[in-house]
């Protein structure tokens, strides 16, 4: 009988033992720390991104504006040179030799009107893709900070738990 409850008393110490040594034993405590640490990095460095996507976005959105105010201003100036052209023609028909050599000149510009055009158009569509980029982006770097902020919600109760056993 002695012996058993020798064992017994020995059973109960070191189950007891063991248990208040999980109680104190915070190294989970500390790995819960540290990912909270190091998820207010993550969204410290997320805003971040945010910001600098966000400054992005704006700035080829007032390219894209301004490609399309010179495209439209390039698309008057070849209306006018066609008008003036055909002006110079029917000028140059009554026999005004001035007009003759003047509608060369509006030739001229109406090429250039149309490169300008071409051009416009180009940048106006690298524009655009760049700010489907942006807000692509933009998405991608909020939704990474929802998840920081989730999981950083996590790690708090988690550290919680740990320090209050529940």
């Amino acid at each position: 009988m002695r012996r058993h409850l020798t064992y017994l008393l020995a059973l109960a110490v070191l189950g007891l033992g063991t248990a208040m040594y999980a109680q104190t034993n915070n190294g989970d405590l500390g790995n819960d720390k540290n990912d909270l640490n190091k998820d207010k990095h993550d969204l410290s460095k997320d805003r971040k991104d945010i910001h600098q996507d966000q400054k992005d976005l704006n700035q080829d959105r007032a390219d894209r504006n301004k490609d399309r105010r010179d495209l439209n201003k390039d698309q008057k100036d070849l209306a006018k040179d066609r008008r003036d052209l055909r002006d110079d023609r029917e000028d140059c028909k009554e026999g005004n030799k001035a007009d003759c050599k003047d509608a060369g000149k509006d030739r001229k510009d109406l090429a250039k009107d149309k490169r300008d055009i071409a051009g416009d158009r180009n940048d106006l569509h690298a524009d655009n893709r760049d700010i489907h980029k942006d807000q692509k982006d933009l998405h991608n770097d909020r939704k990474d900070a929802r998840a920081d902020r989730k999981d950083i919600k996590h790690d708090r109760r988690d550290i919680r738990h740990d320090k209050h056993g529940k």
